[in-house]
This record gives C-alpha cells, sequence and structure tokens, in this order.
C-alpha cells in the first residue's frame, strides 16, 4: 500500500482554529514530523492525540528526510507540522516537499491558518495583489533588498522577531519613505495587537512598549502610496 506525506496547517495561536479534518489526519498517521515536538505536543495533548512524533527542523531535515521518504516508500503516512500556521513556509518543510516531488510522492496539504494571510486581511492595503517577503536578510544582502522593495507597487507582507522589528521598520522608513504599515503580533492569542500608522508612528509605539512575540508587518505598496498622495497634495509628479 502507497504511503502518503500530509501537509498539515496548525493553529498559529488559538488551539480552536483548527479544521476537523486536520485533527483526524494527525490521528491517524503513523508519525508526525514536528519542528518541536514540545511545542506540537501542547496541541496534540488538547484534543487527547497520541500519535508517534519526531522533530523535523532546520539543523536536522538532511538527515531526517530520507528517513521519513524511506518510511512513505515503505507504506507509512507521515503528517508534517510547523510550530504555528501552514508547513512549508518560512520553514524547513520546504526542503521535505521538494525531495519528495524527485521521488514521484505527491503532498497532500490539510489546509489552515497562515499569520501572513491574516495579517494581509487585517491591514486594510489593497489584497488584489500582495508580496511576501518574510524574513530580511539579518546583514549580507539587506541592503540590496530594501532597495527592491522601494519600487514594489504590491502591499508587502514580512516576519520578523521582537529584538530586530524596530531595526527593521527602521530601515523600511530609511529605504521606502514614511509610509502607512500595520505591525501585528499575537495574532489569534489572548494579548493580540494590531498597530496601524505611518512607519515612524509604529517606530514611537514600539519605543513605549518593549517588542514581544513574533510580528507581522504590512507595508503599503508603491501604487497605493503614490495614489494615496496625489489624492492628499494634488502632485502629478508622485505618479509615473
Amino acid at each position: 500500500m502507497a504511503g502518503q506525506l500530509f501537509l498539515v496547517a496548525t493553529p498559529i495561536g488559538n488551539l480552536e482554529d483548527i479544521s476537523h479534518r486536520a485533527l483526524e489526519t494527525l490521528r491517524t498517521v503513523d508519525v508526525i514530523a514536528c519542528e518541536d515536538t514540545r511545542r506540537t505536543g501542547v496541541l496534540l495533548q488538547h484534543y487527547g492525540i497520541s500519535t508517534r512524533r519526531v522533530s523535523y527542523y532546520d539543523h536536522n531535515k538532511e538527515q531526517r528526510t530520507p528517513e521519513l521518504l524511506d518510511r512513505i516508500q515503505t507504506g507509512q503516512r507521515i503528517a508534517l507540522v510547523t510550530d504555528a500556521g501552514t508547513p512549508g513556509i518560512q520553514d524547513p518543510g520546504v526542503y521535505l516537499v521538494r525531495k519528495a516531488l524527485e521521488l514521484g510522492i505527491d503532498p497532500v496539504v490539510i489546509p489552515g491558518p497562515s499569520a501572513l494571510i491574516i495579517g494581509l486581511v487585517v491591514s486594510g492595503f489593497a489584497t488584489d495583489r500582495f508580496a511576501f517577503e518574510g524574513f530580511l536578510p539579518a546583514k549580507k544582502g539587506r541592503k540590496t533588498r530594501l532597495e527592491s522593495l522601494k519600487s514594489e507597487p504590491r502591499t508587502m507582507i514580512l516576519y520578523e522577531a521582537p529584538h530586530r522589528v524596530q531595526k527593521t521598520l527602521a530601515d523600511l522608513g530609511e529605504a521606502l519613505g514614511n509610509r502607512r504599515a500595520v505591525l501585528a503580533r499575537e495574532l489569534t492569542k489572548k494579548f493580540e495587537e494590531v498597530h496601524r500608522g505611518n512607519i515612524s508612528q509604529l517606530i514611537d509605539i514600539l519605543s513605549k512598549t518593549p517588542p514581544r512575540g513574533e510580528y507581522v508587518v504590512v507595508v503599503e505598496g508603491l501604487k497605493e502610496y503614490q495614489k494615496r498622495t496625489l489624492k492628499q497634495h494634488g502632485d502629478p509628479e508622485c505618479i509615473p
């Protein structure tokens, strides 16, 4: 019997944000590959799921992948989960997917929460076209990436850690100008916060409240920025 690889989306905060299909998959697979077995354990315990877990994270993906694929080829059903959200986005899941496809194994996605989509729709910015930038490079390539975003016409979505979010906002402001942005943290959790304003206002908010938790940063694209500026100031030079 052929095995199967399932990519199972899990809650990004509120444990109730999970589908019946996801829970049934986690109950019935042979093994769950987790970015952090302890964090996934909290979710599984909440729903009374005792399926065996193994770790699968960035530093062991090359060693663990052949084992997981071998299990699938011998008929086992494997579920891959990330710490939160949809696996394969800004995590080592993409490596497993690529290796599975090379062997002719087509993953099955069990859809669910994604912080980038939640951040986008709550921002109020244009959603017809958007660009997900993930984490900016910490050092090498950072300036080049920021320069490329200056002319990005679409709404931009980034992820950032609490200890770097102020610097990232400052760098975005320097590269893009004082555009409108949204800063969202702890989405779907008890202490969820969404701040709106221009970049300098968000920096001021963070200077008064120490950053905590993971952040989603949403910035208006050049097209929306230019239209808004033209409407406010009537400057034809704002539109190329």
